[in-house]
């Protein structure tokens, strides 16, 4: 988040190239172990604002799917439907699969944080909460909640040596997500708390803007932290790369 408008001539370059094309920027910051307290309450976020989240991801237990560029995740929210995701990642908007654009729920999105950017697309569908508590509790296959199109995208992009029997849930993993606009920003932010199986925490901080925006986001955001005392310079973590290593490490001990 912090270093977008910094990054490197090449970074630059490939980034100026993506953004025409995607759909969304996400502006992304992981705030370090020792900051996550009082950030909460420098940046104005109310917990009672949170709302509660289950995810869980499907992969195989060595996470095949995750080292091929593959997530599939299914989602539970407080008082909502619940929804399941597709999503290929690195994916430039010029590799996306056709008709894919098309389709409602589609997305092609960059990523950015003080560690890097990443271009990904995905394909999300609106799943009813009922059957995504039948796919947590083990009875229903991850397919009975994917639409057509995902288990086309799913299937065409599986490694070779991984079937669909292979695939396993793992977790679920409870987060809650508050949404809040601190003083004289002009954007939503969104903050969430991810509460992992090895009793570790992770706290994100996001905004996504237009692609035209970025830039202007991101400094605007990066003006927004420091001023608050926020560490931009704190190590990075992938929420979804963190959260799949854990559970991949907490079913090794089972």
């Amino acid at each position: 988040m912090s270093t977008l408008p910094t990054y490197d001539a090449e970074q630059l370059a490939e980034l100026l190239t993506l953004l025409p094309d995607v759909d969304a920027v996400e502006l992304k910051l992981t705030v370090s172990e020792h900051d996550r307290a009082w950030v909460l309450g420098a940046l104005g976020i109310d917990p009672l604002d949170a709302v509660v989240r289950q995810v869980a991801f499907v992969d195989t237990p060595d996470l095949r799917l995750s080292a091929a560029g593959l997530v599939v995740r299914v989602r539970r929210t407080q008082h909502k439907p619940g929804d399941a995701t597709v999503k290929l990642r690195p994916m430039l908007p010029g590799d996306v699969p056709e008709g894919l654009r098309d389709l409602p729920g589609f997305k092609v999105e960059v990523d950015a944080s003080p560690a890097g950017f990443t271009c990904s697309c995905s394909l999300t569908v609106e799943v009813p909460d009922r059957r995504v508590q039948g796919v947590l509790a083990g009875d229903r296959r991850i397919a009975e909640v994917l639409s057509g199109d995902q288990r086309a995208l799913l299937g065409a992009r599986l490694p070779e040596e991984v079937g669909l029997e292979d695939l396993r849930v793992l977790g679920p993993v409870a987060l809650l997500k508050a949404r809040f606009q601190p003083d004289d920003y002009p954007r939503r932010m969104v903050a969430e708390l991810w509460f992992l199986p090895d009793g570790s925490r992770l706290l994100e901080l996001s905004a996504k803007c237009s692609p035209v925006e970025a830039f202007q986001a991101a400094a605007e955001t990066k003006v927004l932290l420091a001023g608050k005392g926020v560490d931009l310079d704190a190590p990075q973590e992938a929420k979804t790369r963190t959260t799949l290593a854990t559970l991949a490490a907490s079913i090794e001990k089972e």
